[in-house]
């Protein structure tokens, strides 16, 4: 789960949700330009049951720039409606692990009343792109109405801070229920049958889904150890080139000779800016060391659209049995639209590895790493 604010409403917020909810603040990463992100680890007894209570009345729909397979909803034409409210954007791997639940909830509960609302609030400028959100919907197979929030309107009059987010309304408009992040989703199906219960459905079934989901929407393995880490300069952590980083400016770099748990490096000719950092001339390369099942990237192709040939290796050998979905056994792979690409996905044991992702052209966007 990621959550973004400001400085300023850092402590207030904190401990607020930490008094409210009776979650454990961990820090898990600063960036440099006054926004903080946090992940939060529920402390609640596992047989308690969801309370409902009433969070105040369900925000207007009109902030979208657009919507996706549905004409603009809104307040009044819910109405009488069990809704839940999906805060999602596409590259985020919180977000794809929950969208199985999502669209099964979506598919099951609709004769009952439910409708969900996928709302796209975008973290990277590309998440912005009316296309790159309509490709990622149709790819991800996300049938139900998606509102694209580009400009974070409706994610503002939620006040929301969290990827994923999900907000369960009744039929009288009423927000009743709230859960962000993954999991939970046995206490979420609950309170979506209450409420449509509540609403005057009848002959529900009251089992839960099972989902088994596979590629990036598989769920997280429970031995990840490595953090989310950021290429762009402005929440860049654990950068362990000697070089110094040369904001937004070209400049050659080396990898690192024995990085530590967590650490990363380039080496050739890069600029990094403060969202991402763009290969000037091939080849480059990316080196991690991790621990996780999993390891992902969010890449774009070229900014004039060229795609991008890889290979990856996994301490210095070919990935074989252990290439994710986006890379051959061999490790090559081809970059050709920005997303989240799958790299990684080991079979065995989880250990501490070394990746490397060697670019064969010029001008990929390295934007993040995220495990699993």
């Amino acid at each position: 789960m990621k959550q973004y604010f400001h400085f300023e409403s850092w402590i207030r917020r904190a401990l607020g949700v930490a008094a409210i909810t009776g979650i454990l603040v961990v820090v898990t990463g600063w960036g440099t330009d006054s926004l903080k992100k946090f992940s939060f680890v529920k402390t609640v007894n596992a047989d308690s049951q969801p309370f409902l209570d009433d969070e105040g009345r369900l925000p207007d729909l009109n902030g979208a720039v657009s919507w996706l397979n549905s004409p603009p909803l809104s307040r009044e034409s819910l109405r009488g409606k069990v809704i839940l409210v999906n805060f999602w954007t596409y590259s985020c791997i919180n977000s794809l692990r929950e969208l199985p639940y999502m669209k099964a909830w979506a598919a099951k509960y609709k004769d009952a009343g439910l409708v969900v609302i996928g709302v796209h609030a975008p973290e990277f400028s590309f998440e912005k792109e009316h296309a790159n959100v309509q490709n990622a919907v149709r790819d991800l197979n996300v049938t139900y109405p998606v509102a694209i929030d580009s400009d974070h309107r409706i994610w503002d009059a939620f006040n929301n801070e969290y990827w994923p987010a999900d907000y369960f309304i009744d039929g009288n408009g009423r927000i009743r229920y709230h859960h962000f992040g993954e999991g939970d989703y046995r206490d979420s199906e609950r309170v979506i049958q209450e409420l449509l219960k509540a609403n005057g459905a009848t002959g529900l079934d009251d089992t839960t889904v099972r989902i088994s989901a596979a590629g990036v929407e598989a769920p997280p393995s429970g031995d990840e150890q490595s953090p989310e880490t950021y290429v762009g300069y402005r929440q860049a952590q654990r950068f362990a080139s000697p070089e110094r980083v040369a904001q937004d400016s070209r400049k050659t770099y080396t990898l690192p000779t024995a990085p530590s748990m967590n650490e990363w490096g380039l080496s050739g000719s890069w600029n990094i800016g403060g969202e991402s950092g763009v290969l000037q001339s091939a080849p480059g390369t990316i080196m991690f060391r991790f621990h996780s099942r999993d390891l992902h990237m969010v890449l774009g192709p070229a900014k004039n659209g060229q795609p991008i040939r890889f290979k990856v290796t996994l301490d210095g050998a070919m990935p074989g049995e252990n290439s994710g979905v986006d890379a051959a056994p061999d490790g090559a792979g081809e970059i050709r639209e920005p997303r989240l690409y799958q790299l990684i996905r080991q079979k065995g044991r989880i250990g501490d590895r070394t990746f490397e992702i060697e670019f064969l052209d010029p001008g990929v966007q390295a934007f993040s790493f995220t495990f699993g």
